[in-house]
């Protein structure tokens, strides 16, 4: 597969026939399109025999999706997006090219990114494109013969959603249009409920996906955010992008929980591994409830749907009688897998009460590496802030990077001198930035004006308020905590897995299946599964 070419994708269906073989595989490489069954850690499959195979020209795909809900041994459908623009919904088993979606691209003529069927819905598909714009179709409806004409339905911060003004309904249903620049992927929540994007602004947004409401935001350290997925329990989203870093995002808090450096490079596919995240009781004779939630902790407890029925009645008690553990994968253009786990310190963090009520911060009790000298204000174990600014505890960390003081923005003194004290070249940088902004911060306002989202100068065309924001002004705030504020993951596994950059990760019961831009799909086996 060329280089150049659009990523390779893969997709899973399974259409329940009788014969316990109901695995289907889809996948593009180059202008190909291939239909396979899947065999899992059993077989390879036969290439020599696919059940449908299309080469397409002019256009090359880009992604697919499945409707698991319609899916038969008789009949699948299939969805394909395409560089420029179109989306097609095909049959590979009936073989009936069924319908062209955007086929003259009167609706966008920039490349489709992401393409998903509606959780439940048998009709309805979402379909993202490098323009920003994502448009909802439903398969019943034509396109129309002439470009769609807009009204507006709801507008946010850089956000605005229309919906397709003509006399009979045709698509698309609405237009959404999100952020600056490309819309790289977005992933529906395991409830269907919320949607989340990322973009080449480098920007998450979760959205109420029925209500059409801004549910929250982050941003990048740096850099567009490619790829997105939600915890099976739907309570964490992952993102990955160009800034090499994976990062956690609590939906509930709606803050960044913890960030991961693994990858050196960009970081292409982000997945949970359902079958690995693990709720644990502590001590079963803590439990009380009904015989049900009992017989449900107990059995079947390498389900996926089992573990989101323990994960939600882990989250909801306060008493915390189980321990959780969130297993995440990423790979990379780095070529390398990553294996995470996200662990109760990381998501509770556990803070005295005495020590909350004190404005006092515990640095954590590992004491500064060697060669940092006595000279870090941060490795006296306290640094107190004054009374009336709680400052927020700081977060353990699992690698050794000493902390530097955490002072409120309003202090004059620079805030990362502990940082520069230990030498710790990383940060010093930062913290010099740090000190530049800190006392700059007044001037700026006066001198630059930043066109922050508030500038309200909407073009008539485009009713999106176009502002870019300034890196300077996230950084440190929650939408994008400094490094040192958040902890930082380390993988349990790192490996290199691939010749060219890694495209496809995707969990299943027995194995895990990547692809690279080659064109090699890999099924690896779960230990003790060959």
């Amino acid at each position: 597969n060329a280089q150049g070419s659009n990523p390779v994708r893969v997709s899973f269906v399974n259409v329940n026939d009788q014969s316990g073989n109901g695995d289907r595989l889809c996948f593009n490489v180059g202008r190909e399109l291939y239909f396979y069954i899947y065999k899992g850690v059993r077989k390879a499959a036969d290439l020599s025999k696919p059940i449908d195979k299309r080469i397409y020209k002019g256009t090359q795909p880009t992604c697919h999706d499945f409707n698991h809900l319609t899916a038969t041994a008789e009949s699948v459908s299939l969805l394909v997006g395409f560089s420029a623009g179109q989306v097609q919904l095909i049959d590979p088993i009936k073989k009936e090219t069924s319908k062209l979606f955007n086929e003259e691209r009167l609706i966008d003529k920039s490349r489709v990114t992401c393409v998903k069927w509606v959780p439940g819905s048998e009709s309805l598909f979402l379909v993202a494109h490098s323009s920003g714009n994502m448009y909802l179709y439903n398969v019943e409806h034509t396109c129309g013969t002439t470009a769609p004409h807009y009204q507006l339905l709801k507008q946010g911060e850089s956000f605005a959603v229309h919906t397709c003004k003509s006399k009979s309904t045709r698509n698309p249903l609405l237009k959404w249009t999100v952020g600056e620049g490309a819309l790289n992927e977005f992933a529906f929540s395991p409830d269907g409920k919320f949607l989340a994007c990322v973009s080449q602004d480098g920007f998450l947004r979760v959205f109420n996906f029925d209500s059409v409401e801004l549910h929250g935001t982050m941003k990048s350290y740096f850099g567009g955010l490619l790829c997105v997925c939600w915890s099976p329990d739907g309570k964490y989203i992952v993102t990955g992008g160009e800034d090499d870093l994976v990062t956690v995002w609590s939906f509930v808090d709606c803050r960044v929980i913890a960030r991961g450096h693994g990858h050196k490079s960009w970081v292409s596919v982000v997945a949970f591994d359902p079958y690995t995240t693990s709720v644990e009781e502590s001590d079963p004779m803590e439990f009380s409830g009904s015989d049900e939630d009992f017989q449900d902790l107990h059995f079947g407890r390498d389900r996926a749907n089992s573990t989101q029925s323990r994960l939600s009645k882990r989250n909801s008690t306060d008493s915390r009688p189980v321990s959780v553990t969130y297993r995440f994968g990423s790979v990379g253009q780095d070529t390398q897998l990553c294996l995470w786990d996200l662990t109760e310190d990381i998501l509770f963090p556990h803070q005295p009460l005495s020590r909350a009520r004190t404005h006092t911060n515990v640095m954590n009790a590992t004491s500064p590496p060697a060669g940092s000298g006595g000279t870090n204000p941060g490795s006296n174990g306290n640094s107190i802030t004054t009374p009336g600014n709680s400052v927020p505890p700081p977060l353990p960390r699992s690698n050794s990077l000493p902390h530097s003081a955490v002072s409120n923005a309003g202090s004059k003194s620079s805030v990362m001198d502990g940082a520069i004290a230990s030498g710790v070249s990383k940060f010093a940088t930062l913290s010099l930035h740090d000190r530049k902004e800190r006392h700059h911060e007044k001037d700026h306002k006066r001198n630059h004006s930043m066109g922050h989202i508030s500038s309200k100068s909407s073009d008539k065309l485009n009713l999106v308020t176009k502002t870019k924001t300034d890196p300077a002004k996230t950084l440190g705030t929650p939408l994008c905590p400094r490094m040192e504020d958040v902890p930082l993951l380390e993988p349990l596994i790192c490996k290199k897995i691939a010749h060219e950059r890694l495209t496809v990760l995707i969990f299943l019961e027995d194995c895990i299946v990547t692809a690279c831009q080659e064109g090699f799909i890999c099924t690896w086996a779960r230990p003790g599964k060959v």
